[in-house]
């Protein structure tokens, strides 16, 4: 079986397990806070600025498609090289991105929030409390929590336990997953869609990426009985 799967629905379950569930608890206690205390609504009237706009929009791009683009590109990047790491961390990514995805989309689901860019196209009054609660009352694509923030800090944290001595991985994970949080927050998500969507995002990538890092070195091992981490 290809990498990829590897304990995918064990890791699916993983998220929600334990303390992992007080995680998503957490989440939605920090939403509730947010929202009712008006600081959604205030957060969207105060970075309604057009040069961050032009600056942060492009996360809306990039984090549509980088995480589709840079598992595959690293997966061929590894074959063609026969480096057997960089195969593996990509379906490490893979994976991180395809639950993150599944998870905000569950939630979504039943959330139906009401997203800020009708108001580009329709009043100003605030919806930021408007929530469609119930089943696909409000589709997968919009809603809470962000699924590019989620999906963006599952993969980052994916790499931080995989690479937690590389200074270079760490500092870019970091900088990608909070330029696309706080990018969508500007534009096409609330502020407590991307606060969720870090903290439940980071619950996936500790879950796959210790997942993997047990996987990668158990592997690793059967070559070279001195490896001690990537």
């Amino acid at each position: 079986m290809p990498a990829f799967f590897y304990n995918l629905p064990k890791n699916i379950m993983k998220c929600f397990r334990g303390y992992n569930l007080l995680w998503h608890l957490l989440a939605i206690i920090l939403t509730y806070i947010i929202v009712t205390s008006g600081f959604d609504w205030f957060y969207f009237k105060s970075s309604r600025s057009p040069l961050l706009h032009s600056l942060l929009f492009p996360a809306v791009i990039l984090g549509s498609f980088l995480p589709i683009i840079a598992p595959f590109a690293l997966y061929a990047f590894g074959k063609a090289g026969e480096n057997l790491n960089a195969v593996r961390t990509a379906n490490a990514l893979g994976q991180a991105a395809l639950i993150g995805l599944l998870i905000a989309s569950f939630y979504k689901a039943f959330t139906g929030r009401v997203h800020p860019l009708r108001l580009f196209t329709r009043d100003t009054a605030d919806i930021s409390r408007e929530f469609r609660f119930g089943f696909m009352r409000g589709g997968i694509f919009w809603g809470w929590p962000s699924s590019h923030t989620t999906v963006a800090f599952a993969m980052a944290v994916t790499l931080l336990i995989l690479y937690p001595k590389d200074a270079v991985v760490r500092y870019v994970a970091i900088c990608y997953a909070l330029y696309i949080g706080i990018g969508v927050s500007i534009s096409i998500h609330w502020f407590s869609d991307f606060v969720a969507g870090a903290i439940i995002g980071t619950v996936i990538g500790v879950v796959v990426g210790n997942s993997f890092r047990e996987y990668i070195m158990e592997r690793n091992m059967k070559h070279d009985p001195k490896f001690n981490g990537l």
